[in-house]
């Protein structure tokens, strides 16, 4: 029976479910784990990964379910709440499922949107360690990635305050001789913390470290959650971690991690994050929660490892991807697909009444007050013209061989007339449509749309890639403004072409990954742009390399690697019941 989530706040709601949730034990019994493949942390567990992998290696894979959105608006379109209650549906049809979804950074938790662990009857519970750290993984990648700064910034300390000879006989290092003014990595901390975009390090004496530029970023756009992301296994993040280009020297060639000799020891603070967390949705299906969200900053994407588990232990395997198909889908679809060979049968194109009419022309959201009338009244016009996003994004979805399922995620006040226009146009442009009113009613009320995801993973798929590997960086630049964003072309600065130009020149770059950094608020690179712009070239401004995680990432526009908090932020409401240790309003 759903709660009343009309009358419950979701920390109820997830409360009242965590009284029946399964314990780690009798989640071993339910998923037929071996003892020694859970590892118990307090209320939640962690799986040990390589143990499950090796023992179901031939177990056939289940059917592969990636959920995506149309581009975000203030209002939000419930990606995390349909992978949830698509999970739920799909068990109310007697179906062996589970999913895997991303761990919420403290950025948005204690900013404007608040946790990400879906809502009403489709939360993913325990909401309270979900949302504050769950089992570690984010600390332990902040504490990997800062010990790399303390690394470089030391070493370079040490090597202007000691001559060659010195450097050898006190420490046994050798003259990195680093450039300070081509740094490539910064600190990561995970608030959304604007006062430390751009800072200067090393104040002081000759003892208080070198004096430089340098920078945040949010925790979760690190490169070491990017190589959690993609990740096989423990040998493989340890490689990783020590080719991480911390800087180039002064003639030009990378430092790395291992250069620092930090990388192992950046691997031992990790050792613990390869394995997913278990959790459950309050109607108890399984949900493994590993790697990180933000799309437009980082991979954005529920991991290999969760994934490759889960479509092992499960018929129906729900995957989540950041943002909207333009940029989560895209990755997924280049990027994850690609590092790891799978492929999936459908994707859920999740969209909204009320987003829809914004990118239709509806009024500005103000956080804070009244929705204006034409979100909460029948506007079939806005909603008409606000599809076009929707239809876009499809079309995209589509060149990657796979036909969507577009999930109307309803509210109470969206009408009959607003959801048929929506699938009306998603059908006219040869995707599925269904609505699904899962916040309000959980599995009972996502019933037609997990009849439409079964019915499109029978479906015959061609999934094929947008480009070629040995397509050159610009010109995938190139091919994913225009194909997926819908751009007329791409201008660079001539710094980031010059720096492209040296990436494409250097054959041990030719393989990575391509992975944009954008915003998501727009198909463009302007966030205020809504709907689906036309006439405008993409500016691209830099290129970050990631040669652990190899992935070279062109950054659009102006958006920053550190987002900012608001001036009304989620912490201003979120408490703790002293008697009881409950905490509220984290949503």
């Amino acid at each position: 029976m759903p709660y009343d989530a009309t009358k419950m706040a979701d920390w109820q709601i997830s409360e009242a479910a965590e009284k029946k949730m399964p314990s780690p034990e009798q989640w071993m019994e339910k998923l037929g784990l071996k003892k020694d493949e859970m590892l118990p942390m307090g209320r939640l567990a962690k799986l040990d990964f390589l143990k499950i992998i090796n023992r179901l290696q031939s177990q056939p894979d289940g059917k592969y379910i990636e959920v995506t959105a149309i581009t975000p608006t203030p209002l939000g379109e419930g990606k995390s709440t349909t992978s949830v209650g698509l999970m739920e549906g799909l068990g109310k049809r007697g179906k062996k499922v589970g999913g895997a979804l991303r761990q919420p950074s403290g950025g948005p938790t204690m900013n404007v949107k608040g946790t990400a662990a879906g809502g009403g009857n489709a939360l993913l519970i325990p909401m309270t360690e979900f949302s504050l750290g769950l089992t570690g993984d984010i600390n332990d990648i902040m504490n990997a990635h800062n010990l790399a700064m303390v690394a470089m910034t030391s070493r370079m300390q040490h090597e202007r305050n000691y001559t060659d000879e010195q450097l050898a006989r006190l420490t046994g290092m050798r003259r990195l001789d680093i450039d300070p003014t081509r740094i490539e990595m910064g600190w990561i901390i995970d608030f959304c913390a604007q006062a430390l975009r751009n800072i200067i390090i090393g104040i002081g004496g000759r003892q208080d470290g070198y004096m430089m530029q340098s920078r945040f970023g949010i925790a979760v756009g690190s490169e070491c959650m990017a190589i959690l992301s993609i990740i096989r296994d423990l040998a493989d993040l340890k490689k990783r971690l020590n080719e991480i280009t911390v800087a180039f020297d002064k003639g030009g060639k990378p430092v790395t991690t291992g250069d620092l000799e930090v990388g192992n020891a950046m691997t031992a603070f990790m050792r613990n994050t390869i394995n997913p967390t278990l959790m459950s949705t309050a109607e108890y299906q399984p949900c493994l929660v590993h790697a990180g969200p933000f799309a437009n900053i980082a991979v954005g994407q529920s991991s290999i490892i969760a994934d490759r588990i889960g479509l092992k232990m499960f018929d129906y395997h729900v995957t989540e991807s950041g943002f909207a198909a333009d940029i989560g889908f895209e990755k997924f679809w280049n990027v994850k697909c690609r590092y790891s060979g799978l492929k999936p049968h459908v994707s859920v194109l999740t969209a909204t009444i009320r987003a829809l009419k914004m990118h239709g022309g509806g009024p500005k959201v103000v956080a804070g007050k009244a929705l204006p009338d034409e979100y909460t009244k029948e506007n079939i016009g806005l909603v008409e013209k606000g599809c076009a996003n929707m239809v876009h994004l499809i079309n995209v979805i589509r060149k990657s061989g796979m036909n969507p399922v577009v999930c109307v995620n309803r509210f109470y006040t969206d009408t009959d007339a607003e959801v048929k226009a929506v699938k009306k146009a998603a059908e006219a442009a040869g995707a599925r449509c269904a609505e699904s009113q899962h916040w309000l009613k959980g599995g009972d009320g996502a019933l037609e749309l997990a009849d439409a995801v079964i019915d499109a993973c029978n479906d015959k798929t061609d999934f094929k890639f947008l480009y070629p590997l040995e397509m050159k960086l610009r010109d995938r630049v190139a091919m994913i403004a225009k194909e997926v964003y819908g751009a007329d072309g791409v201008s660079w600065t001539p710094e980031a072409e010059a720096k492209a130009k040296m990436l494409e020149a250097d054959a041990k770059y030719a393989d990575f990954a391509t992975m944009m950094v954008k915003t998501h608020l727009s198909l463009s690179h302007d966030p205020v742009v809504k709907g689906v712009p036309k006439g405008w070239i993409l500016p691209i401004r830099d290129v970050l390399i990631y040669s652990g995680a190899k992935f070279l990432c062109p950054c659009a526009g102006t958006i920053s690697l550190m987002p900012g908090t608001s001036s009304n932020p989620a912490f201003r409401r979120i408490d703790v019941d002293v008697n009881t240790g409950a905490v509220s309003g984290l949503f």
